[in-house]
């Protein structure tokens, strides 16, 4: 948490950022007024930067419906009274203002402009800020521009999340950056809602602030094409959708429940404690510590840094599950990573790591597949766009999203390798393997992966 460059002595403007979930939300402060952009779930840190400054949290702005992550808008306006300002056309069912074009708030000598900007989602804004005192201009752009990218536009095809295109929304996307953000004056710092690694986009830069001036010159997106090549550019290598997605845009417009008493009615259980048949165990113990002994079933999903996008990527929205860790605290950390995707609720039961652990996983033999591939049946679990670079020939592409889903495709007649670009992913594909294939001889080829990348390179 550090001020960003556009803070003066009128207005402050303090990025907070969560590598995790690649997620930035903002507070604007101006005197001892606080307005709060996109926060993420645990509002503590927002109270404590009001509290630091003597100052109160007056307005809470949604730039959207988030699919990623659950907001606090709505705990922090009941334990603050401060507004909730969105689009009317999320037609949010928690009390609110709508926040549209020609709206604006007043925080001392700082005006927020609503900009509709459609394009990720149909009921997207971004705020600009305008500081006469200080000409400071800023705009927080949510998921509509980032930093080298621009928002995905095929999170809302899903009847349940409105049933919108990606063609519309991606024609949308065109107009919003042409006619709304790209109008603005090239100093005006850009302050997205996501930095790299977010599945929101897809060639997120690095940096976590820009200006407008920059990213005219260097965001792809952003070039000058016609509607129909921005439309075909902008589809094509979207990165998978999460299967928890649609749920948290649903969530986020009702409003969560706090996110402190969400934690705290976690069902916890004494770690050799009867597990009911039937609900998927999650082990986020080291791969090496699950590989000497597990929960037979047990999914090997590692606490790491990207530890609640693989769970809702491998768990679905109401499936229920158990979470096992190998110290108090390890077990702390994940139940508040999965509070901050919604699945706190679908928690059947956290419990450290029991002292019956009766299934082992074997260790590959790195030289036999290196000499002989072909004695195996090798699982490649990357995603599709990484896949269009085979590591090995005649591999079975299943990305993890879809291995549990998908497990029975995979042909048991020769012992099973799969492997990742990393060692993290096939940690978690090869016990669902396990899991799905019982007596199937099933190897994870781990961080070697690494060695048969570079071979494959050269």
């Amino acid at each position: 948490m550090s001020p960003l460059p556009s803070s003066t002595a009128s207005v402050q403007i303090q990025q907070f950022y969560d590598k995790g979930l690649a997620h930035a939300s903002y507070a604007i402060r101006c005197g001892r007024q606080v307005a709060i952009i996109d926060p993420a779930r645990d509002p503590q840190q927002y109270y404590d930067f009001a509290d630091e400054h003597e100052a109160n949290i007056v307005a809470i702005i949604e730039t959207h419906p988030h699919a990623d992550f659950v907001s606090s808008h709505l705990e922090i306006a009941q334990e603050t009274d401060a507004v909730i300002y969105c689009s009317k056309l999320v037609k949010a069912s928690y009390p609110h203002r709508p926040f549209d074009d020609g709206d604006r708030i007043t925080l001392g000598s700082v005006e927020l402009h609503a900009i509709n900007t459609p394009g990720h989602s149909p009921d997207s804004i971004s705020v600009l800020l305008i500081d006469d005192l200080a000409q400071t201009r800023a705009v927080f752009t949510g998921d509509t521009l980032f930093v080298g990218d621009v928002g995905r536009p095929d999170l809302r095809e899903n009847e349940l999340v409105g049933g919108h295109k990606r063609e519309e929304l991606a024609a949308q996307m065109y107009h919003s950056t042409r006619n709304k953000l790209m109008t603005l004056p090239a100093t005006t710092r850009v302050y997205p809602a996501h930095g790299p690694g977010s599945l929101c986009g897809k060639t997120t830069s690095t940096d976590l602030d820009s200006t407008i001036g920059k990213e005219l010159k260097t965001n792809y997106a952003l070039q000058p094409m016609s509607e129909q090549e921005f439309v075909r550019v902008l589809l094509e290598d979207q990165p998978f959708v999460p299967k928890y997605f649609g749920h948290d845009v649903q969530l986020n417009k009702q409003g969560a429940l706090p996110f402190e008493d969400s934690v705290r009615a976690v069902p916890r259980v004494q770690p050799n404690a009867a597990l009911e048949n039937g609900v998927v165990v999650i082990d986020t113990r080291p791969q090496a510590e699950f590989k000497q002994g597990h929960l037979p079933g047990a999914i090997n999903l590692q606490d790491g840094g990207k530890f609640e996008t693989w769970l809702g990527s491998v768990v679905g929205p109401t499936e229920p599950f158990y979470l096992i860790a190998d110290s108090q605290i390890a077990l702390d950390t994940v139940i508040r990573k999965a509070a901050k995707i919604g699945y706190e609720a679908n928690i059947k039961g956290a419990l450290l790591t029991p002292s019956v652990l009766p299934a082992t996983s074997p260790v590959a033999d790195v030289e036999h597949v290196r000499e002989r591939p072909e004695d195996f049946t090798i699982v490649d679990i990357r995603n599709y766009t990484e896949a269009k670079q085979p590591i090995f020939a005649d591999a079975l592409v299943i990305p993890l999203p879809e291995l549990r889903e998908r497990a029975k495709e995979v042909p048991t007649s020769k012992p099973i390798l799969v492997h990742c670009a990393g060692g993290y992913r096939s940690a978690a594909g090869s016990s669902i393997l396990e899991a799905a294939l019982p007596g199937a001889q099933i190897y994870d080829l781990s961080e070697a992966i690494t060695d048969f990348q570079k071979q494959a390179v050269h």
